[in-house]
């Protein structure tokens, strides 16, 4: 769909809101072409749940969230992968690299949705903002062998809720002067930031679409739903306020943690707990090419209390090796062979682009020996997204398994020796 008359007197702005098509799906079957026509659901790092899925997967009834088991009931025929997040950065790369080709203010907003300052490419190129969105797409589908929706407004919501209108592969947008008949067709639901229980809030107030919304006046949208509603009242009455940030917005922690299945006295199992946690950890932030400098061990008791002791690195690092050594001596801080504990985990603090080469000269040994352990813990993960989950695994990181449990398959240690 195309809205014409642009742009319009509130603001000489345009922005453009890239959005990949079922992303994680598509890259799936950009190396699988064997899959393309087939349901696909790619699941999360435990395989739990299912945290993205192919259209005519969603069809069928299966949500982003759902329970592996409930969305197999529903749809047994559809192919449940393991997601591979690293691959999936290196699509995203790719795909970020040609939006660069056009306009060098982009935000990676994720790794599948970005937004583009448009501002002057009309001229540089020559060409309408739908001829330019129209390229970009091709670009896209023809180097990367994924395909995107573009939406194009004069503020970041806009630009986000076109880039929805005309999905698959399509190119959406919004005009100054038509925003009121565009958002005639839109739910309210269907705003950024508005949930369930907002929603419910306002039609409550029989505010049912977005037209509605962006004419109530602004207070009571205030009294309502605050500055945040406020905010967006703004952005869809055309006045920007959400800037495009082209500085990538770092995670402050990230973490890994889980209740242990039962409440223990026993040290060794709570160890285990911790290897594994910071095996998960450390998978995570090479995927996402991550170092901490900071780590936070915590035990949860019996009584739901919790005990934790936070350390600071020697060095930023990603290095399962490095994360369970302190993991270790922290549980050597914090146990007491008094308590019963239930659960445990790691928190990942201080985060930073990984980078090579950040090691001072007295760190030398200590830069070779991580680049020695990245690399084969790239090499474990990727095997065993390509086998099956601890195909492999660091030995001290496989859990402990209780006496009556059964191994599903056999399992390599890998064993490191310095």
């Amino acid at each position: 769909m195309l809205i014409s008359n642009w742009p319009n007197a509130i603001a000489h702005n345009a922005i453009a809101h890239v959005d990949a098509d079922c992303f994680y799906a598509s890259c799936e079957q950009l190396r699988r072409p064997d899959l393309k026509g087939q349901p696909i659901c790619v699941l999360s790092s435990q395989d739990a749940c299912v945290v993205a899925k192919t259209y005519d997967a969603k069809a069928a009834g299966i949500t982003t969230g759902m329970p592996v088991w409930e969305a197999r009931k529903l749809l047994p025929q559809a192919n449940y992968l393991s997601a591979d997040f690293r691959y999936y950065g290196q699509i995203s790369d790719k795909l970020f690299a040609i939006l660069r080709r056009y306009s060098p203010a982009i935000e990676e907003y994720s790794i599948d949705e970005g937004f583009m300052d448009m501002n002057g490419l009309r001229s540089l190129y020559r060409k309408p903002y739908q001829a330019i969105a129209d390229e970009i797409r091709t670009t896209i589908r023809q180097e990367v062998g994924i395909t995107v929706s573009i939406g194009i407004s004069i503020t970041r919501t806009l630009a986000k809720m076109a880039s929805e209108y005309n999905k698959p592969d399509g190119t959406t947008i919004v005009a100054g002067r038509r925003i009121h008949d565009f958002l005639e067709n839109v739910s309210v639901r269907d705003i950024p930031g508005i949930g369930g229980n907002r929603q419910a809030l306002l039609n409550k107030f029989d505010i049912r679409t977005a037209a509605d919304f962006v004419d109530v006046p602004e207070r009571e949208i205030r009294r309502l739903l605050g500055k945040a509603g406020i905010d967006l009242w703004h952005e869809l009455n055309g006045t920007p306020v959400y800037k495009i940030e082209t500085e990538a917005k770092l995670p402050k922690s990230v973490a890994r943690t889980a209740s242990m299945g039962e409440v223990t006295q026993d040290k060794q199992t709570i160890h285990a707990h911790l290897l594994n946690h910071a095996m998960r950890l450390s998978k995570e932030l090479i995927t996402k090419r991550l170092a901490s400098g900071q780590l936070t061990v915590f035990l949860t008791l019996k009584s739901f209390d919790k005990q934790s002791s936070t350390f600071e690195l020697p060095y930023p690092s990603a290095d399962y090796f490095l994360l369970a050594s302190e993991a270790g001596r922290a549980l050597d801080m914090l146990y007491d062979p008094d308590q019963f504990y239930r659960a445990c985990g790691l928190i990942a603090g201080d985060i930073a682009v990984r980078q090579s080469g950040s090691f001072d000269l007295f760190q030398m040994a200590d830069q070779q020996r991580e680049e020695k352990h990245l690399k084969l813990l790239e090499t474990m993960h990727t095997i065993n997204h390509k086998h099956g989950d601890n195909v492999i695994a660091i030995c001290g990181a496989m859990q402990k398994r209780k006496a009556e449990g059964v191994m599903g398959r056999f399992a390599y240690p890998v064993l490191e020796c310095s």
